[in-house]
């Protein structure tokens, strides 16, 4: 399950993100996006849960908890929209 994090501090790195989902399973990956001239956290980041009880019940217990003086928001993470995915024929 993919799992999507925001309103994380800027201050917080992966360690600690997979740490505090570790609490409720496993935790096969954490990426926190950064901006790619510095290098800085932009705030939200993605965990990958392979067992999606686990998931859920992180999702359950960590959504709207403080984390480092933030009130982190977690969701399912979406994926993008089919018609973003999909070629666009403009040989028409």
């Amino acid at each position: 399950m993919n799992i999507f994090v925001s309103n994380i501090s800027f201050k917080v790195r992966e360690q600690a993100l997979s740490e505090l989902f570790a609490q409720y399973g496993e935790v096969a990956s954490v990426r926190i996006i950064k901006d790619k001239e510095t290098r800085r956290s932009k705030g939200y980041g993605f965990v990958e849960m392979p067992n999606d009880n686990e998931g859920n019940a992180a999702i359950a217990a960590l959504n709207g908890t403080n984390h480092h003086d933030r009130d982190i928001v977690v969701a399912e993470a979406k994926g993008k929209r089919e018609t973003d995915s999909q070629p666009t024929n403009t040989a028409e």
